[in-house]
């Protein structure tokens, strides 16, 4: 079942656990982490990026999404990963999307205030949830590139940007960076225990790929409700690929039969995706 932001993450920081966010790019991702999120008993969030949208992307990935969601007995939510275009935003929601995140997070402060507000008061009156980012998380893009520094979010802005913006969730930046780490991260959880005190809205965690478990499940237990995944997702199925070439090969084909050629891609990307849920205690609360 389709539904959004308020509807899950309110009840996953009450109750101490994590809502799974996957960035996904192609309808065999979705099946996959939709029938593994389902035989978990977990709550899920799919996401896209604005360049897998582009085109017949909203078609494609949204329409899929909207269609096959009511087939499934768990809350899903499909959600805009990292917009920072107002009108991509609007055709997003137009698209079916039942949640968005503005990334306002390289702008000064008051900017990124303003611009929230615009959003929050336009994905309101459609039943659309909010998500924001507030200090920058860094790292690496899809194209390799970087992004930029991280920033930690300053606790004492927290409580005048929700006020002012009316935002549904917050995005932190506690020491995480997106793509694949150089180095093993060091979550700054002093930072996110004074975020967490000040914050009346869930709070979320970007860069959830490769960052230790035990870090990732002390910040889920000091307020961090739904945490992004992407790079650890793209391994699984490289991992999968892998090994689909070499059963090929054992056979001598050069035309693998579908079993031999996605089996283990769905079986690496599902085992990944299963982990990832029961990291994040987010198993059997459906």
């Amino acid at each position: 079942m389709l539904t959004n932001l308020n509807e899950v993450l309110p009840q996953a920081r009450k109750e101490g656990y994590a809502v799974p966010a996957f960035d996904c790019i192609e309808d065999f991702m979705i099946r996959t982490i939709l029938d593994t999120a389902e035989k978990k008993k977990s709550p899920v969030i799919l996401m896209s990026l604005r360049h897998d949208l582009e085109g017949k992307g909203f078609s494609y990935i949204a329409g899929l999404i909207n269609k096959v969601a009511p087939e499934y007995d768990i809350p899903i939510v499909l959600h805009l990963d990292h917009a920072e275009n107002f009108e991509f935003i609007k055709q997003a929601i137009d698209n079916g999307f039942t949640s968005v995140m503005y990334d306002g997070s390289k702008l000064p402060f008051e900017e990124n205030i303003k611009n929230t507000k615009e959003i929050v008061d336009y994905a309101h009156t459609k039943g659309v949830t909010v998500e924001a980012e507030l200090g920058h998380v860094g790292g690496m893009k899809l194209d390799g590139s970087r992004e930029g520094d991280s920033q930690l979010t300053r606790a004492e802005d927290v409580k005048i940007f929700i006020e002012k913006t009316g935002v549904d969730a917050l995005a932190v930046s506690i020491g995480t960076a997106h793509g694949v780490y150089e180095s093993e991260p060091e979550l700054n959880i002093e930072r996110l225990k004074e975020i967490n005190e000040i914050s009346s809205i869930p709070l979320v965690l970007h860069g959830g790929s490769g960052t230790p478990v035990e870090q990732v499940q002390e910040s889920i237990k000091n307020g961090i409700a739904k945490i992004n995944i992407f790079a650890d997702l793209r391994i699984s199925m490289y991992k999968g690929l892998l090994e689909a070439a070499k059963k090929a090969e054992q056979e001598g084909r050069i035309d693998p039969t579908p079993d031999v050629l996605f089996e283990p891609i769905r079986n690496s990307l599902s085992d990944a995706v299963a982990g990832k849920i029961e990291d994040l205690f987010a198993d059997n609360r459906v």
